[in-house]
């Protein structure tokens, strides 16, 4: 086994947070799919790494950045995201927007249309108040005082009874390997559930 290999892998996990095995066959392309798990099998015995089913994470990664760092992060992606967003909207129509502060920033580019919009964030129900024509409810649950989502059996319940017609969900990461991560597992269950209910 490679100690400068192990300790170059480990570095590069611990600067990117979350990596998927793919990166790391990219950066090592010197050695086999099967000495990267090899490796991080060591990493994760040494406690220096947490292995999961396509990729790592540091064990410094304490999950998502709270509201108050994201919401300073990317403004002009989630802007672009968010003109992009408004090309699907139709008046009429119901719509979920989830917590993340993506959504708030198309909650701040929304036109004043009929729409109905049912949202996990109170950043965002009270951000949409400054118009007069979407009904705006706030679904009820538990609010993580991190990243300010609503979320609980209660959320869960709420959104058995509603209709939606296009939903806009946050992630926390995306790979071909892994899919979409999120911050929590209650999180999660909202997430998996509005993808159950939204036809878009």
């Amino acid at each position: 086994m490679n100690n400068i290999r192990l300790d170059r892998m480990k570095e590069y996990i611990e600067q990117k947070n979350v990596v998927t095995i793919k990166e790391l066959q990219e950066l090592f392309p010197e050695v086999s799919l099967m000495t990267i798990h090899r490796d991080l099998d060591a990493l994760t015995e040494a406690g220096a790494v947490v292995k999961f089913r396509g990729g790592a994470k540091s064990v410094r990664h304490s999950g998502d950045p709270e509201f108050n760092v994201r919401i300073g992060e990317n403004n002009a992606g989630k802007f672009a995201i968010a003109q992009k967003a408004m090309e699907f909207l139709q008046p009429h129509s119901s719509i979920f927007l989830d917590a993340s502060t993506t959504n708030l920033m198309l909650a701040r580019s929304l036109p004043d249309i009929n729409v109905n919009i049912f949202t996990t964030g109170p950043s965002i129900a009270l951000e949409l108040c400054r118009l007069h024509n979407p009904v705006v409810t706030l679904c009820c649950g538990t609010i993580n005082r991190k990243n300010l989502a609503l979320s609980g059996q209660n959320t869960l319940e709420m959104l058995d009874k509603i209709n939606i017609d296009l939903a806009f969900i946050g992630v926390s990461g995306c790979s071909v390997d892994a899919g979409f991560t999120c911050g929590t597992e209650s999180d999660m269950l909202v997430k998996r559930k509005v993808i159950q209910k939204a036809r878009t």
